[in-house]
């Protein structure tokens, strides 16, 4: 096998999660070696940042595919002559953002997706930053009484209350102003179990595999049992100490894994429209 651009590097951030990759050119083709370099390393820190990248939406493509073949997302608005790419994008005038509260996308599919590729297209002058929170981080600093009680134990992730047709997101007539960002309600049919706490399919570390946005309920356990433990889980995951801040900036690029990450969209540009476009990439079955 072909080594990897030997100028590629990866610098860890100050934070729990996450390192800023130089040496590489996105726009170039990704040689096998590179490729296998970076799914290493987005294993190791969970989300790679790429700084001063200028790709077009054929690149972007083209990046996803040397890596993993792509999904397709069922629920957002795709970029026009490119299927491939989902449009996150809040206009000046809209108050609501897309990915706006703690989540990991695809977790509801029965297969969920290894990870996201986000490229900046549309900034606003301030604002819009990208928290990250690590799960590895996040089961490492767990009570050993909680770890022993979700070890072993699954939950129920469902696409339902977030995209379909009676989420109160988009049903609230006030305050809905999504617009054309969402479509495909119908769609919005999955529900699934997955280990509450996954082996690492890249690392092999263990890693909290729960999120506020889709996660419903734990099994085996009362109701009121069940969401007493998931907002346990939930608050100790979003504790400062396991979050990264990434600021965005023309040319930024975003890779992160789902199985190991959490990520939330801050909403804090009222006024200026952003853009981004995201490529989801298949992932594999989890196991604890």
């Amino acid at each position: 096998m072909p080594e990897p651009d030997a100028r590629l590097t990866a610098t860890p951030t100050d934070g729990p999660v996450g390192a800023f990759v130089s040496g590489v050119d996105l726009s170039r083709p990704l040689d096998p070696a590179t490729a296998t370099a970076l799914h290493t390393a987005l294993g190791d820190y969970g989300v790679l940042f790429f700084r001063d990248q200028d790709i077009t939406p054929e690149q972007h493509i083209a990046f996803a595919q040397a890596l993993a073949p792509i999904v397709i997302n069922r629920f957002f608005t795709p970029v026009a002559e490119h299927p491939q790419i989902a449009e996150m994008r809040k206009e000046a005038d809209q108050k609501n953002n897309i990915g706006g509260a703690w989540h990991a996308d695809h977790s509801y599919d029965e297969i969920p997706a290894t990870g996201s590729i986000l490229v900046a297209r549309e900034l606003p002058p301030t604002g819009g930053d990208t928290l990250f929170a690590s799960m590895y981080a996040a089961y490492d600093s767990l009570p050993e009484a909680t770890r022993a009680q979700i070890d072993g134990a699954r939950a129920l992730h469902s696409s339902r209350h977030v995209f379909g047709a009676g989420a109160a997101h988009l049903t609230d007539t006030e305050n809905n102003d999504q617009g054309d960002r969402y479509r495909n309600p119908e769609a919005a049919t999955q529900d699934v179990w997955h280990p509450v706490v996954i082996r690492h399919p890249i690392s092999g570390r263990k890693a909290l595999y729960v999120n506020p946005d889709f996660t419903v309920r734990i099994d085996g356990l009362p109701e009121d049992e069940s969401a007493a433990l998931l907002e346990e889980l939930f608050a100790h995951a979003r504790r400062p100490e396991h979050i990264y801040r990434f600021v965005w900036a023309p040319g930024s690029i975003a890779f992160w894994d789902n199985r190991a990450t959490w990520h939330l969209a801050l909403n804090d540009y009222h006024g200026h429209r952003r853009l981004m476009h995201r490529i989801t990439l298949e992932g594999v079955a989890l196991s604890g």
